[in-house]
Order: structure tokens, then C-alpha cells, then sequence
């Protein structure tokens, strides 16, 4: 179509005839222009379904990896619970003078008690690489935006709070790093010492005096507000948390 208006226009030059010409070019420069428009216009819709496609691919990563996080969370709260709940049984045997459990009923409470720290670990290698590489903004949706960069403020919040809890439990650890009780009973009577093939002493040392102890009834007692707060006032909250950003992600989902 263009070549067609440059020949026309060259013949009317050659003719002199410049009114036509003038209509001609201007018509070769409308022509010119539309086509500009719309490679432009076409160029524009594939970029954004570029942006689109990143987006998405994004958001499905971040779903997944969410629902990783969610899973470990969960089952953290779980283990905290137990952890709670021995706490609270061999706090009450503190109270029971006539009535001692066997040495080793009480190394196994001890045992599932403490054996298992508590620390959140979530997968964030798919977020840290958008932040890290500025494709945050490839994310349209603002509320989520500030979600996920929130998040990790969050974890720090968490982590603080993990310490307090790890201080309080090696606290009640630190009581077997004495002379006065024995880890060597304790691993003996879960099975620890044949798993591993260790030889037994002679003469295993007694651990039911901690029961009469005001110091452990005191370190249990700040174990188990602790692991409380933990739960209640931290991983619940983490949790729901969890679940917005979770919500919100499936619904930018196509």
C-alpha cells in the first residue's frame, strides 16, 4: 500500500500536479503512522501477557512453597503441644510424695519432654529470589505486596521468641550437666544407649530426686509459660497469617 502511494506520488510530481501529491503523501504518512500504532499496541498486549504469564508462575511457586511453611508450622504446633503437656505431668509429680513413678516412666517423660527444640523453618527461597531480583513488583496485587514483605519481619518476630524458649529448655538440660543426675539413665531406659551400642555403668544414678527440687519445679514452670506464649501468642497468629496470604494468592490465580 505504501509503495502504491510513493508511485502515485511520483507520477503526480512528474505531472505537477501538487495538490494531489500533498494528498497523497499525507496519505503515505497516516499510513506510516497506523502502523507504528499498532505494532505498538500489539507489542503492549505481549508484554503484559508476559507480565501476566510471570506473574502467574510466580504465584503458583509461592503457593506451593506456602503451603510447605504451612505444613511445617502445623506440625510444630503439635510437637509444642506435647512438649506442654509433659511439662505439665512431670510438674505434678513434683507434687507427689508417697506415689513416685519408676525410674524409668520418669526417663521416658523426661525424654519426650525436652528431646525436640522448637524452630520454625519455612521455605523461602522462592520469595527471597523475587524480592532479591526486584521482581516484586511483577505482583499486581498490593495487599499481597505487603504481605509477603511483611513476612519476614514477621519471622524475625518468631525467631525472637524461639531463643527465649531454647534459653528456658536449656535451662532444665543444663540440671543434667552436673554431677548430680545422670543423662546416662535416661538414655538407658528409651533405648538410646543399645541403639547406639554403648556400654552401660555400673551403678546407674537415680534422676527421681529432680521431683524434689524447687530449682526444676521453677525451670519447668518457665518452660511451660514460655512454650505457651510460643503457641498461642506467636505460631497461632503465624498461622492465620499464613492462611491470608495463602487465600489471597489462590485468588489471583487464574
Amino acid at each position: 500500500m505504501i509503495k502504491f502511494f510513493r508511485k502515485t506520488r511520483q507520477k503526480l510530481l512528474t505531472e505537477k500536479k501538487v495538490g494531489r501529491y500533498l494528498a497523497y503523501a499525507l496519505g503515505e504518512i497516516v499510513l506510516v503512522v497506523i502502523g507504528i500504532l499498532i505494532a505498538l499496541a500489539i507489542n503492549n498486549k505481549n508484554q503484559k501477557n508476559l507480565e501476566k504469564k510471570t506473574e502467574q508462575t510466580y504465584l503458583q511457586g509461592l503457593k506451593e512453597e506456602f503451603l510447605t511453611s504451612k505444613s511445617k508450622l502445623t506440625e510444630l504446633l503439635t510437637i509444642n503441644e506435647q512438649n506442654i503437656e509433659g511439662a505439665k505431668k512431670l510438674l505434678a509429680l513434683t507434687n507427689l510424695k508417697d506415689s513416685l513413678p519408676s525410674e524409668q516412666e520418669f526417663s521416658k517423660l523426661l525424654f519426650q519432654t525436652f528431646v525436640s527444640d522448637i524452630a520454625f523453618n519455612p521455605n523461602n527461597s522462592l520469595l527471597n529470589e523475587i524480592i532479591n531480583s526486584g521482581n516484586l513488583k511483577n505482583i499486581k496485587n498490593t495487599d499481597l505486596r505487603i504481605m509477603l514483605t511483611n513476612w519476614f519481619a514477621t519471622l524475625e518476630d518468631i525467631s525472637r521468641q524461639e531463643k527465649d524458649l531454647l534459653l528456658q529448655r536449656e535451662n532444665l538440660l543444663d540440671m543434667f550437666r552436673t554431677n548430680q543426675y545422670s543423662l546416662e539413665t535416661v538414655f538407658k531406659d528409651v533405648g538410646i544407649y543399645a541403639e547406639m551400642g554403648l556400654a552401660l555403668g555400673d551403678e546407674p544414678k537415680s534422676n527421681l530426686g529432680l521431683l524434689s527440687s524447687r530449682e526444676f519445679e521453677n525451670k519447668l514452670l518457665m518452660f511451660i509459660v514460655t512454650s505457651r506464649a510460643t503457641g498461642d501468642i506467636h505460631y497461632q497468629p503465624l498461622l492465620q497469617y499464613l492462611d491470608s496470604i495463602l487465600d489471597t494468592i489462590s485468588k489471583e490465580l487464574d
